[in-house]
């Protein structure tokens, strides 16, 4: 339990998430028109592996279960019903049934089913016939070995073992049900949905445009006719069309400090919230390729940073130390400051940090004489390429020479997914604020997401250990623990916790930004306009 003062600042941070509706009726109609920050390299969420994917087509989907719209923070406490009416945990915690809505209609105007469940859960597994390209949430599903169905309104998740995490797995994001009778391949370019948006059409580089779903199994909703991304990758240009009215929105999660006041000073009635997202700023190191297979040099790497720099010039002092998990008050997992502070390379004195640093490159054999070379690879957009530039010039000082390494944003994951790199800067983005999805998805050996490489049984099996703990406080612990192990074996450093800023012009009403995903609330089901 966490203590009534804890508590209370949790409130206090929740407190500007929320844009509280006038009084009355929400107003029916309109088109909520957004920037888009880039072009996602394709339509399919569960392809996917950047909220760039969710913001603009979470709302043609449906989970069976969702976290509440309106909640800022996501907790098991905000899981509330989608496309199932109900659940249940068997008594031994190893079967997980669903009820399904009855009555509900794809897109194309087919009927949802419990085949459709099926079929969604087997393709993530990698048991059916049909595949995806990639797969990056393979791991989520790991511990269950089958979905069962009986009839057409009723779905049940076999586990291996109990993993009460489950239910919060698939109230994410990143977890919608596709439709069995639309291929995966389908489903990159025109998705079909049951959910509130209809897919109209998707041009690389320029739009993604979305209309209201006139047959949508919640009564009353969406409020709005549709919803329209223009995708503009520079910042400067998409902030002035936010504040010369263009856009209503502005992409969220995606304002940076500095710009936050350009808005404030050109836009002042425009409704801005900073609040931390889950999205962590880390160092991708291929750990099983010359050099940083060796882990002198990787640590070496971790006890360069001088992570209060990266806070004070990225975020103006906004951000937050941390390990794998959400610093508090946000996240509900983060490892206490004392323990944190006890990691090499996340004390104080950067200097002393450095010089232990260069001990272990001169002990790799590297010097003032003989300094290594290296691509640093990152995504191309301002978020990856401004702390990469930071942090080639902070390992000069223990004789590392980094170049800039560019990639687009359809290129990124395949690329770091195959190890097609040696050292990157990458943004990890925890779609639940759960150890099960941070641990299972970045760490565990074999995982489509552990793009390091990065592997250790020993770890793993406090992996499953936490994941069955029931008692929170003794699961905290674990989770602790296991933290504090990854940070020390340099499995991938983290550097910082971003905050980031969400602007909205005022008549924009029924917005919530999640303060511990960045991921999860993008229904825009309820949003609506007073204009």
């Amino acid at each position: 339990m966490r203590s009534v003062q804890a508590l209370a600042v949790a409130a206090l941070l929740l407190l500007p998430a929320f844009d509280v509706a006038t009084a009355g009726e929400a107003k029916q109609g309109g088109i909520l028109r957004v920037y888009h920050r880039d072009s996602p390299g394709s339509a399919s969420i569960h392809e996917g592996a950047t909220y760039s994917i969710n913001i603009p087509f979470m709302p043609v989907f449906n989970n069976l279960v969702m976290f509440k719209q309106d909640v800022a923070q996501n907790s098991v406490d905000s899981i509330v019903p989608d496309l199932a009416e109900s659940w249940a945990w068997s008594s031994d915690n190893k079967k997980l049934t669903f009820k399904l809505r009855q009555g509900v209609k794809w897109h194309d105007g087919k009927p949802f089913t419990s085949a459709d469940v099926k079929c969604t859960f087997d393709m993530l597994m990698g048991k059916s016939q049909q595949k995806f390209r990639q797969n990056p949430r393979k791991s989520w599903y790991d511990q269950v070995s089958e979905v069962t169905v009986n009839g057409d309104f009723e779905a049940s998740f076999n586990l291996k073992r109990p993993q009460p995490a489950l239910i919060s797995l698939l109230a994410s994001g990143y977890t919608p049900v596709y439709p069995c009778h639309v291929s995966p391949g389908e489903m990159r370019t025109h998705p079909i949905g049951t959910g509130p948006f209809k897919f109209v059409e998707f041009k690389a580089n320029e739009s993604i445009k979305l209309t209201k779903n006139p047959d949508y199994f919640k009564k009353g909703l969406p409020h709005l006719d549709g919803i329209e991304f223009t995708i503009i990758t520079n910042r400067s240009t998409a902030i002035l069309g936010f504040v010369s009215g263009k856009f209503d929105m502005t992409f969220p999660t995606e304002v940076s400090i500095p710009l936050l006041k350009e808005v404030k000073s050109q836009a002042p009635s425009a409704v801005c919230v900073v609040e931390p997202i889950n999205v962590s700023t880390n160092i991708i190191v291929n750990s099983t390729s010359p050099p940083f297979d060796n882990i002198d040099i990787r640590r070496a790497l971790s006890l360069a940073l001088d992570r209060k720099a990266f806070i004070s010039i990225l975020y103006e002092g906004q951000a937050d130390m941390g390990g794998v998990m959400l610093p508090a008050p946000g996240g509900l997992w983060a490892m206490p400051k004392e323990m944190l502070e006890s990691i090499p390379g996340y004390g104080p004195d950067v200097n002393a940090n450095r010089e232990e640093a260069r001990k272990l490159m001169q002990k790799a054999g590297y010097g003032p004489d003989k300094r290594l070379a290296v691509k640093i690879s990152t995504r191309n957009i301002p978020l990856y390429r401004d702390p990469a530039v930071i942090l080639i010039d902070q390992i000069k000082s223990i004789y590392i020479d980094g170049e800039l390494d560019v990639v687009d944003t359809a290129q990124w994951f395949p690329k770091v997914a195959r190890k097609d790199y040696s050292l990157g800067l990458n943004l990890t983005g925890n779609a639940v604020d759960d150890p099960d999805q941070s641990f299972y998805e970045n760490y565990s050996c074999g995982s489509e997401r552990n793009y390091t490489n990065y592997c250790n049984k020993e770890i793993e099996k406090l992996f499953d250990q936490q994941s069955m703990e029931k008692d929170v406080a003794k699961r905290k612990k674990l989770v602790w623990e296991i933290d504090k192990k990854l940070q020390e074996d340099v499995a991938r450093p983290t550097i910082l916790h971003s905050r980031a800023g969400s602007c909205w012009h005022p008549y924009v009403k029924g917005i919530t930004i999640m303060v511990n995903s960045s991921y999860n609330g993008y229904r825009y089901e309820d949003v609506w306009m007073d204009k």
